[in-house]
């Protein structure tokens, strides 16, 4: 009888597409972009005093630069002023002069370039600083987070939240922030030096930002669409990645490999389409700026050289004008190309506020029970409950399992086994009726709490990569070796490490394929005889061993649970004979109880399943 895959909110198997590793690109726009960006500026408000500080230095360090080209110019005028007086016989060019101009101007450069590291380093902290902040939250969060959530969810989709989108969100801080208030701060300033060299050239150059905004913004209207296409098929291609590469046994035992291709091209063909465009419409930006750009030099030199005829203006200003037009417009197109950076910025922030804000389990309650001496009976008082409140699955469940008690669950598939456990440890609540432990009512434990009196094996082994040490500990941090020792024997999983390279030391790797699914099964009861609970919850225990092992295995169980409560979900029945209770659940409901030789009397539902089983084997042989 396996578990109740059917009565869960839709899971992550086969539904990477809609949303596993969706990174964020430039571009994108966030829902409330207005309030997401005030919620990131809320955020980030804990470091208002470095980011103060962050806007001065850039500040001082655009002022510097600013004033370098009008410094310069002083030397090219001078230049052209010895020249002139050589020619004329009056004199000669000063270098002593110049020499002193060029110094003052490498000071200047230097300076800027000083605050600009200063400012670069103190942002890089701040933005990792809140990067490490935010993924702390949000592991913080998942902790707390119903199980519901994760069962509806793609793996990809709750990944992408702490890697793609608070890296997108990091690089975003770390240059965009800087980057508008040098960019800002270099408008003012070049725009302040421009007006005292001369209000009309000025004015010539300032015809271009009309024109240059104009064509920026039909461009990036444009390219919006693309951006978000690509964004969109983005996640459907890492979550395709994701998906047939966790499960690309299936898809070679299938023969799917070709089926497998021919999706992948689609959603990468989408993926190569929009990119393409989107990225070639946002290329044209700097192309386009240019050739204004430079229509702006071309006014800028004829109406210099008018001035500087009449003696209006001096030959170096010309020369600085024109650096000042070239800094002047580069800010403009920096900015242009930070508003796309400023809003997929914005989007990462929405998803990960989006997933800190979401509903959160209650982790304590007011005065909690504590068993100091916890005996172990559970008992279910008219459960009632739903995955969805509209569907009830759960109808009207009552059982009591006394101290030390065996209890075995059976069905069919589909009858609420697994879902009963998942009700005793609060992964949900339920909608009807009572669960109490001991005599209280689970609710009115802490979760944590709550949870240290239940030790769990399950039919899908979890193993971490570490050693095989390490992965039986994780019961109980604190036991000694020869306590884990111990716990491997009981498990009759001892034999088998020794065999391995290593033995207790043998590093398993990340999915744990370096070790056979049956000893995978028996590391995870080893680890749960370890925890040493007063509640053992046993979901298949024994069903990747095989008939030997499993056998043995039950003697050690037999042990452990002397003086425990158990509840054990079986797909053999032949594993369970020795029970105290069995209950039988079809469609949510108990339709027999009793032990194994009461149940084959009445030669009800238990009995036919009992029966088949045999029936089955005789068949196959």
């Amino acid at each position: 009888m396996s578990s109740e895959k059917e009565f869960q909110t839709p899971r992550r198997h086969g539904s990477m597409g809609r949303g596993g590793m969706r990174g964020m690109v430039g571009g994108e726009k966030a829902k409330n972009f207005k309030g997401s960006f005030k919620k990131l500026l809320a955020y980030i408000g804990k470091y208002r005093f470095a980011l103060f500080a962050v806007m001065v230095f850039a500040t001082v360090s655009t002022v510097f630069s600013v004033l370098g080209p009008k410094v310069m110019g002083r030397a090219t005028t001078e230049l052209a002023e010895g020249l002139v007086r050589k020619i004329e016989g009056t004199g000669g060019i000063d270098f002593e002069r110049i020499l002193h101009i060029l110094l003052l101007t490498l000071g200047l450069y230097l300076a800027s370039a000083a605050f600009v590291f200063l400012q670069g380093w103190i942002m890089t902290g701040i933005t990792q600083k809140i990067c490490y902040r935010m993924r702390r939250e949000i592991s913080e969060k998942i902790q707390r987070m119903p199980m519901k959530y994760f069962e509806s969810r793609t793996y990809g989709e709750v990944l992408s939240r702490i890697t793609n989108d608070v890296d997108t969100l990091g690089m975003g801080l770390n240059q965009s922030i800087t980057q508008i208030i040098t960019s800002t701060a270099t408008i003012i300033g070049v725009l302040v030096m421009m007006l005292s060299i001369s209000p009309l050239m000025t004015l010539i150059a300032l015809v271009i930002l009309p024109v240059s905004a104009i064509l920026m913004s039909v461009v990036i209207r444009f390219s919006q669409k693309y951006f978000r296409m690509q964004q969109k098929y983005l996640g459907h291609i890492n979550g395709q990645v994701e998906e047939n590469f966790s499960g690309h046994l299936v898809i070679k035992a299938f023969n799917k490999e070709e089926d497998t291709v021919r999706r992948f091209n689609e959603t990468n063909d989408i993926l190569y389409a929009s990119a393409w465009k989107s990225q070639f419409l946002s290329g044209m930006m700097h192309p386009i700026m240019m050739v204004v750009g430079n229509l702006g030099y071309a006014g800028v030199a004829i109406s210099g050289a008018m001035l500087a005829i009449r003696g209006t203006i001096t030959i170096g200003d010309i020369q600085a004008f024109i650096q000042y037009v070239k800094n002047f417009t580069q800010p403009i197109q920096q900015i242009a190309q930070v508003v796309n950076q400023v809003q997929s910025m914005t989007a990462a922030s929405e998803r990960v506020f989006e997933f800190l804000d979401e509903e959160e389990e209650e982790q304590t309650v007011e005065n909690p029970v504590i068993l100091k001496q916890p005996q172990g009976k559970v008992k279910f008082d008219h459960v009632r409950f739903g995955y969805d409140p509209q569907q009830i699955i759960i109808r009207d469940f009552s059982a009591t399992a006394e101290p030390g008690q065996k209890i075995a669950i059976v069905g069919p598939t589909g009858a609420g086994k697994t879902t009963i456990v998942k009700l005793l440890l609060r992964f949900y609540d339920v909608q009807g009726g009572a669960i109490s432990l001991d005599g209280h009512d689970i609710r009115t434990f802490d979760r944590g709490e709550l949870r240290k009196h239940f030790g769990m094996v399950l039919q899908d082994t979890w193993l971490f990569k570490g050693s095989i040490m390490e992965n039986i500990r994780y019961g109980r941090p604190e036991a000694t070796d020869e306590e884990v020792v111990a716990a491997a024997k009981a498990a009759y999983a001892d034999h088998f490490i020794r065999t391995l390279p290593g033995g207790y030391d043998m590093e398993l790797n990340e999915d744990a394929s370096n070790v056979s699914q049956g000893q995978k099964q028996l590391l995870t009861i080893a680890r749960a005889i370890l925890a040493d609970s007063t509640v053992m919850i046993l979901d298949e225990a024994t069903s990747s061993v095989d008939t030997r092992t499993e056998e043995r295995i039950q003697k050690a169980m037999d042990n452990l649970m002397q003086g425990r409560t158990s509840f054990i979900i079986a797909h053999r029945l032949s594993t369970i004979r020795n029970a105290d209770l069995i209950l039988v659940m079809k469609d949510g409901d108990i339709i027999e109880q009793g032990n194994h030789q009461e149940l084959l009397e009445k030669n009800g539902f238990y009995a036919e399943l009992y029966n088949s089983q045999f029936e089955d084997i005789d068949e196959t042989a």
